[in-house]
Formats: structure tokens, sequence, C-alpha cells
């Protein structure tokens, strides 16, 4: 139970992925992300926010995400109608992945270090960054 809420968490906040953001909402993050301002989002500029990320989802400043952290982020995500339905073996397999230690809970550094496979997939030049039109083929998939 406690990594499938994890794995719940990770996919709609950290991907992006079961987001239903409107487009001002989406180009201020774009803008806050690129950080060297070339309009493509490097892996490591993703992973950069990601960490961000981190840090307001763990409430208790322990530097692991724990089963009561994923509830409370998953609550708001659902109050705020962002939530879109995905598998809940899709989900699980993230948090797996994410937690590479097997500990249970996920790390800052598991959490940052992460890419989902639908941002490595959009990635179709392979160069480790998202241009503008592979970002664009992400809201086509």
């Amino acid at each position: 139970m406690k990594l499938k809420l994890l794995a719940c968490v990770m996919v709609v906040l950290a991907t992006g992925s079961a987001c239903a953001a409107d487009e001002q909402r989406v180009r201020q993050a774009f803008r806050e992300t690129d950080q060297n301002g070339d309009r493509a989002l490097q892996f490591t500029e993703i992973q950069a926010a990601r960490a961000s990320l981190f840090d307001r989802l763990d409430a208790n400043r322990n530097g692991v995400l724990e089963k009561g952290e994923a509830q409370a982020a998953l609550k708001r995500v659902r109050e705020g109608g962002r939530l879109q339905m995905a598998t809940a073996e899709g989900l699980e397999t993230q948090a797996r992945r994410m937690d590479a230690d097997g500990a249970g809970g996920i790390t800052r550094a598991e959490f940052a270090q992460f890419i989902p496979d639908r941002l490595q997939h959009a990635d179709a030049n392979g160069d480790r960054s998202l241009s503008l039109s592979e970002l664009r083929s992400l809201r086509q998939r």
C-alpha cells in the first residue's frame, strides 16, 4: 500500500503526465524549469525541478517521501482537479524504479535523478533534453 501511494504521487506530481494544467500554468512551469533560457528542457534541469518538488512534498524534512506525505500530496492534487486516471500497475512500477534501494520510501536523490519513461520516449533525438516540438508531442500522447 505504501508503495502504491508513493507511486501515485510520483507519477501525478512528477511527470506531468497525469495533470490537466491550463496553458498559462504550463508556460510558467516551463520558464521556471528552463534555467539556461534555451527554450528546451535538459534532463539536468528537469532533475533540478524534481529536487525542488521533493522538498515541497517532504513535509517532515527527513529526506524520504513516506506514506503520510504521499497521501497528503495526492489529496491536494485530487482536490485541485488535476488528477487523471492511471493504472495501478504503472504507478507501482514507477515507484519501484524510483525506490532504487528498495527501502519502501523514496529519497530526494532517488526522486530527483529519475526521469520518467514518458519524458525519455519524448526525447526523439536522444540528446537528453526536450525541445519545444518534443514537449508538444507529449500533449498528443
